[in-house]
């Protein structure tokens, strides 16, 4: 009777142990698409010609349909061109307990030789998420990798979820501009950040740290910070060092209010 009973005691241990496995490899059914910009925010810089609300939306409604064949449950934060505010948005990807927020958006800059792609996280439990994509469009990307950097951006701050926020080039920069215009290219990129997602392993367990530590590994990541690299053909001479300074200042200040 006894052994009968410690072999039930067993059984439930490795059926409860089972299901929480499960359950962990299950947790993130769901991911909300966040388009960046829309509406009467065109994304971007003033003198910019491609607008980024447009490419953000486009390669977004490219992933929706990848991710759903995955089986994941997608939401977007829009859909069409309209504006969404910040809170909304963080509002909706924080009403789905099991989801993953990815905001989809395009750089810019006043130096139009800046280019690559970068990718942005804030919480220690999104990390692993951001190297995990950021490795996946760089891949697949005829640009330079720009690294994958901790940023307290209102969306990835706010969130309670997993965030991430993917930059897919420059769209000040004339040929990443030409790349994203094309069908081909949104296309790809949409098929690397789902492969990136996909990648289930890259996401780490939830914590009760969510969104507070700023000791984060994302593993080796090459970062080559553009602001500083010299334009192809142009003398710099020292007299002109803090105007250069000056410059790269104002360039990293190019952030639109999406991003806040």
């Amino acid at each position: 009777m006894r052994a009968r009973f410690k072999r039930y005691v067993v059984c439930c241990f490795a059926g409860a142990a089972f299901a929480a496995t499960a359950s962990a490899q299950t947790r993130y059914t769901t991911v909300v698409i966040d388009p960046g910009h829309g509406g009467f925010d065109r994304g971007g810089i003033p003198s910019q010609r491609v607008p980024e609300k447009i490419m953000t939306l486009d390669v977004s409604l490219r992933l929706k349909p990848l991710l759903e064949k995955a089986g994941y449950k997608v939401v977007m934060t829009r859909n069409t061109d309209v504006f969404v505010p910040l809170g909304a948005r963080v509002a909706m990807a924080n009403s789905y307990p099991n989801a993953i927020f990815v905001c989809v958006h395009f750089n810019s800059a006043t130096r139009s030789g800046a280019n690559g792609i970068e990718t942005y996280f804030y919480s220690t439990e999104s990390a692993p998420l951001a190297a995990s994509i950021h490795s996946a469009v760089v891949g697949g990307a005829p640009s330079e990798n720009r690294g994958v950097r901790r940023r307290g951006y209102f969306v990835l701050r706010k969130t309670t979820v997993p965030a991430v926020l993917v930059e897919c080039g420059f769209l000040t920069n004339p040929t990443e501009a030409q790349y994203a215009q094309t069908n081909a290219y949104r296309q790809k990129l949409a098929e690397e950040i789902a492969r990136g997602i996909l990648n289930r392993p890259a996401l780490a367990a939830r914590t009760t740290y969510t969104n507070r530590s700023s000791r984060v590994d994302v593993g080796l990541q090459p970062f080559l910070d553009q602001r500083f690299m010299r334009e192809s053909g142009t003398k710099h001479r020292r007299h002109k060092t803090a105007t250069k300074k000056k410059s790269s200042s104002t360039e990293k200040k190019n952030v639109s209010s999406e991003e806040q």
